[in-house]
């Protein structure tokens, strides 16, 4: 079959409702919470649990927007491919390449943590070691089948899920009985007992904006899951449907629970408030299990790194805006030459974390930063144009409409302007909104020079005949 015939008809759909389920609330919950979530907290003190709803509420309609358009197109392009045939071949081709290298550079950084984590236990194995063996072992995961993603990702995800409740109804115990600390209850005091619940003021909360927003990145992996979705008109909308209470539950009420229990002025100097609430229960190896489970997101991000790349690269390729052999399936029917290249970059970045300075390889992961902004502001568009194309017959058969459209869309496009305009006043995001566009301009350039300017049908019969 040739991709004319739309790509779909080659993508196996073999991810399950339990994988897509998982992989939403993975994707939801990354390494941030475990290890820095203590950073925000000091921007913004309690009242970061305001800013993460505010966040989650915006997060929920983004993807909203995107369950609107996967259901109907369920393709593996995901916002790309949507692009490419709503807003147009440039915008697609942007997007796609973005989000490809926003995943490249935030799995180097991953591949490295794995690294360092591996030597709380065995300090004498040098750190390229493990991030190496990391980096083949979630290749060959990818390389298998995608219900081998799957099963690898729901089990990652699994993992997080397990150890964020226990920690809520082990702290929630002691708050509310005094398990761990003498039978004596601890109480909520020190929610507001030191300089009041908004410590920091509207400013505090404004500037903690950004890293709770950053928080959720990834999140989007649900509509790069969908050409390979076993039922995607059910799977997608329950998926979806869950993340905002799933973010209610994980990291609000995380945090709750967390700055119940411990002065919000003391974390960030006392140690993981994890390692702190399960050593508190009696746990001694409360910090092997958190580094444990650190490693654990870790490996789970590289998987959908490895995973997304590899799908974007195939869409841009049907696109006609990537090289041509991006768009073969191996016998397994996953994009095999998409997955490998992408892998190589990610060995380079294991090298250069030992050849460049952090700050030059700050300033690469930067445009992961703005990638996010750009890509759920895409979703948003994508979400208008797709809409207004439909005739009224057709918008009152969707089978899973965005609620509060155009309403909702405005307001969440002004929202991540207004992140963006946050991020340009503070000395560590800064770079992002620099590095991000000029990032633009070269795609812009390679656009025009490797002739991928030119008109492809392959990329919108692809979507025409998802559907």
């Amino acid at each position: 079959m040739s991709k004319k015939d739309g790509l779909h008809e080659d993508l196996h759909r073999g991810l399950e409702e339990r994988h897509i389920q998982l992989i939403a609330l993975g994707g939801a919950i990354g390494v941030g919470l475990f290890l820095g979530s203590a950073t925000a907290i000091k921007t913004a003190g309690p009242a970061l649990m305001i800013t993460y709803l505010l966040g989650g509420i915006i997060i929920f309609y983004i993807m909203r927007a995107l369950g609107e358009v996967a259901v109907a197109y369920p393709v593996s392009g995901s916002f790309s491919a949507y692009a490419n045939r709503f807003l147009g071949p440039m915008a697609g081709y942007l997007t796609g390449w973005t989000y490809w290298f926003m995943w490249v550079v935030t799995c180097m950084a991953e591949i490295t943590a794995v690294g360092v984590y591996m030597q709380f236990w065995f300090p004498e194995v040098p750190q390229w070691i493990p991030a190496l063996a990391a980096l083949v072992c979630m290749v060959v995961v990818n390389l298998i089948a995608v219900e081998a993603y799957g099963e690898f990702e729901f089990w990652f995800a699994l993992i997080k899920v397990v150890t964020i409740i226990v920690m809520i109804v082990a702290g929630l115990g002691m708050i509310i009985f005094g398990i761990g600390n003498n039978g004596i209850p601890i109480g909520i005091s020190n929610l507001w007992a030191y300089d009041g619940f908004s410590p920091k003021g509207l400013p505090g909360m404004i500037m903690a904006l950004v890293m709770v927003m950053f928080a959720y990145l990834g999140i989007e992996l649900v509509g790069v899951t969908a050409g390979e979705a076993k039922n995607p008109e059910k799977t997608l909308p329950a998926a979806i449907d869950k993340v905002f209470w799933r973010i209610l539950i994980f990291y609000i009420g995380a945090l709750f629970v967390i700055m119940s229990l411990y002065p919000w002025n003391q974390l960030g100097t006392i140690g993981s408030p994890f390692v702190l609430t399960f050593e508190k229960l009696g746990i001694r190896s409360a910090a092997g299990i958190i580094n444990f489970v650190v490693l654990t997101a870790a490996l789970s991000s590289c998987n959908s790194g490895i995973f997304s790349t590899g799908r974007m690269l195939y869409n841009l390729s049907l696109q006609g805006r990537a090289p041509g052999f991006f768009g073969k399936l191996s016998d397994r029917k996953v994009p095999m030459n998409g997955i490998l290249v992408s892998s190589v970059f990610l060995l380079i970045g294991v090298v250069l974390n030992y050849l460049v300075p952090g700050k030059v390889f700050t300033y690469v992961t930067s445009v992961g930063t703005f990638a996010a902004l750009w890509v759920w502001a895409v979703i948003v568009l994508v979400q208008m144009k797709f809409r207004q194309e439909l005739t009224p017959e057709q918008q009152a058969e969707l089978k899973y409409p965005m609620p509060g459209y155009p309403v909702i869309n405005w307001i969440c496009l002004v929202f991540l302007a207004f992140v963006a305009v946050v991020m340009c006043f503070d000395a560590d995001t800064r770079i992002a909104m620099i590095v991000g566009p000029i990032w633009l301009g070269l795609l812009v350039a390679a656009y025009y020079m490797f002739g991928w300017d030119k008109p492809s049908i392959e990329g919108r019969q692809d979507i025409n005949n998802s559907r």
